[in-house]
C-alpha cells in the first residue's frame, strides 16, 4: 500500500473536510433535476465520475483493489462526522458506511431530504469503477450502506430497489 496521503487526487491543510459543503452538493443536485430531469442528474452524475476523477479511475486501473482500498480509507478519514470501515479481500473492497456523514449532517440541519440522495454514490462511482474494469455495488442506505467493488464480470446487475431512498428522519 502506499504512504499515507498518496491514494487522494488533492491535498488539504486541514485534517477534516466542511461538513457545510454538503448542502452546496444537494443544491446542486436539486438544480440538475430541476433543469435536466432525473435522467439529466444520472448523466451527470456519471460523466462526473469518467471525467472529474480520471486521476483516480487511472490509479484505479492500475493498481487495481489495493488502490480502491486506500483511496477510500483516506477520504473517509477526512470526511468529517464519517463512521466507516473499508475491509479488503483477494476480490474485492467493501465499504461499511456505518454513519454516511452527508445524511448526518443533513438531518442534524433539518435540511429538506432529496428521496434519491444515496442512488448518487452509485451512479458517480460505478461509472468510477468501470473505468477501471470494476463495478461498485450498493445496499441500504438513508444513513447506513455498503459499496462493494470487484472485477465487472464478477456481479450482476445493481438493483435499484436496494438502495433506500433518503427521509428525514
Amino acid at each position: 500500500m502506499k504512504s499515507h496521503g498518496s491514494y487522494l487526487p488533492y491535498r488539504d491543510t486541514k485534517p477534516k473536510g466542511a461538513a457545510d459543503f454538503y448542502f452546496a452538493i444537494v443544491a446542486t443536485f436539486r438544480f440538475v433535476i430541476a433543469k435536466r430531469g432525473h435522467d439529466g442528474w444520472v448523466r451527470y452524475l456519471r460523466e462526473m465520475g469518467q471525467q472529474y476523477f480520471a486521476p483516480v479511475n487511472q490509479m484505479w486501473a492500475k493498481d487495481g483493489l489495493d488502490a480502491v482500498e486506500g483511496y477510500w480509507k483516506e477520504f473517509f478519514a477526512a470526511e468529517p462526522g464519517a463512521s466507516v470501515e473499508v475491509e479488503r479481500d483477494n476480490d474485492s473492497v467493501t465499504i461499511h458506511v456505518h454513519t454516511c456523514p452527508m445524511i448526518a449532517q443533513l438531518r442534524n440541519s433539518d435540511r429538506a431530504p432529496l428521496a434519491c440522495l444515496c442512488q448518487h454514490c452509485f451512479y458517480l462511482n460505478d461509472a468510477r469503477a468501470a473505468e477501471a474494469g470494476l463495478a461498485m455495488r450498493l445496499e441500504g442506505g438513508n444513513g447506513s450502506c455498503r459499496h462493494s467493488y470487484r472485477k465487472r464480470e464478477d456481479v450482476q446487475p445493481q438493483k435499484m430497489d436496494a438502495i433506500k431512498e433518503f427521509q428525514l428522519c
